[in-house]
């Protein structure tokens, strides 16, 4: 057992946990920078004991509930770090998410706490430095239950959020396992981090192992290839984490720059096609890895030096799995649902993960896609049913069906006698309800839906794209 996860082990888990991390590397090396702006180990830690009594005085402590929703800033980390100190559960909610998408959450959770960015998050376009946070007291809101300090959301199969628990132990045993990775960013690196910090990669991977490690963590003003290619070239960055929308930009910018200190290159949160993995080497001279995980289960398989594509690597250190039935499974000592939310995706001490894989004899696994209704889109999973449901809703709509090769499509049957909205309609219907991440590109009415003999929805995009234009 290592340090970190000894630490995590106490009743005061998670706060045991972010002072051994601070404590790991001397408090002078700078860990999160923007632009001209860096924070030093130091200085975070003095934000987040700022920030800890600040919430201390809402009496925000051991098993309080909170759920936070910051975009990706300064202000992110130090608040989710002071809240950790504090001992309190934290329910990370995506910045993208509308308001009705979290009060659904929220009502399921019910935190007692919700911390959000204040003023101009709206107007807001790609990372800041800092922002105000606001705090509301939900008298509601109901403590914690475990053990679980963090707590995320993952699209599920039926359409309902799937609520997931990490425990201090689990979160610090995962950073312990990135550290003995090979290739990763190791004390003194400067890593651009593309991937997002309110999903397990990005999260965990990026920030936390980086604060474990002594590596800096730098963010790029916006996602653009310009950007990331001037932040890359003025940090002289070692490592690039990001998903593969990311890598595609930069093997098509035009006439980028050298990166001759750049060594490491890793996508996580979708699979990488070898294509853009080909163009990025091409042109950059370094090989792009892979990171695959789940929000359930973190880290399960990494090849930092992107030698073993098809596959996405073999398991990280402590991770057990399986081809079963076709499928990948990962193994885990309890279920990581909350409030019932699961289904069967746990059973036996395997966690299900509906991915379609296979394992060599030398354990690198090898991932085919998706067994059920979810996709990956850039980076972020989407679970096309949700989407159906949603429009189902519109008065008008009788059916819809979503479908996803290159973009997702929604086809849609109008209910006898109401009028028929026009595809701007429902897409206006869909922007209200939904993250703009999981709108359809394509919204195309039909009279009626295709069938199938039995009378089942057609899920075919042949199919539905003929029938849409009468062949």
């Amino acid at each position: 057992m290592g340090q970190l996860v000894a630490a995590a082990g106490g009743q005061d888990g998670m706060g045991a946990l972010i002072q051994r991390l601070f404590d790991a590397r001397d408090d002078g090396l700078p860990y999160l920078t923007h632009r001209q702006e860096t924070v030093t180990r130091r200085e975070l830690r003095e934000r987040v004991a700022k920030q800890a009594a600040v919430f201390a005085g809402y009496d925000i402590g051991p098993g309080s509930t909170v759920g936070l929703q910051t975009p990706p800033s300064f202000t992110q980390v130090e608040v989710l770090l002071a809240l950790w100190r504090l001992g309190a559960q934290v329910m990370l909610f995506d910045f993208r998410l509308k308001p009705a998408e979290v009060d659904a959450l929220g009502a399921t959770c019910r935190p007692q706490f919700m911390v959000r960015a204040g003023s101009n998050v709206r107007a807001a376009f790609g990372f800041r430095p800092e922002y105000e946070v606001a705090t509301e007291c939900r008298r509601a809101g109901r403590p914690a239950t475990g053990a679980h300090r963090l707590v995320q959301f993952s699209s599920g199969s039926t359409g309902r959020p799937k609520v997931i628990g990490r425990t201090a132990g689990s979160i610090a045993a995962e950073i312990e396992s990135f550290a003995s990775v090979p290739g990763m960013p190791v004390e003194d690196d400067r890593l651009l981090l593309l991937s997002s910090t309110a999903h397990s990669f990005g999260l965990l991977g990026g920030l936390l192992h980086s604060l474990a490690a002594g590596v800096s963590v730098v963010f790029a003003p916006r996602v653009s290839a310009r950007d990331i290619l001037r932040t890359s070239v003025e940090h002289r960055i070692n490592a690039l984490f990001g998903v593969p929308t990311h890598f595609e930009l930069l093997a098509a910018a035009l006439d980028p720059p050298g990166l001759p200190e750049l060594r490491t290159a890793v996508s996580g949160g979708e699979l990488m096609p070898p294509e853009v993995a080909a163009r990025f080497a091409e042109r950059y001279g370094v090989a792009v890895g892979e990171a695959y995980g789940t929000t359930e289960t973190g880290i399960v398989a990494i090849d930092v030096g992107g030698t073993l594509r098809p596959s996405v690597g073999r398991p990280a250190p402590g991770v057990v799995v399986r081809a079963y039935k076709g499928e990948l499974d990962v193994a885990l000592e309890e279920s990581p649902y909350l409030f019932d939310s699961g289904g069967t995706q746990y059973t036996d001490g395997w966690l299900h993960t509906r991915d379609r894989a296979g394992v060599d004899a030398g354990g690198a696994v090898t991932v085919r896609g998706r067994a059920d209704s979810l996709v990956v889109i850039g980076g972020l999973k989407v679970d096309l049913t949700e989407v159906e449901h949603v429009l189902r809703e519109h008065p008008a709509v009788e059916q819809a069906v979503l479908v996803h090769e290159a973009v997702t499509e929604a086809y849609v049957s109008v209910t006898d006698g109401a009028a028929s909205p026009s595809a701007e309609e429902l897409l206006r219907w869909c922007r209200e309800r939904l993250a703009d991440y999981k709108l359809p590109r394509v919204i195309r009415l039909l009279e009626s839906l295709p069938r199938t003999s039995n009378g089942k929805l057609v899920r075919q995009a042949a199919t539905l794209q003929a029938a849409a234009s009468g062949t």
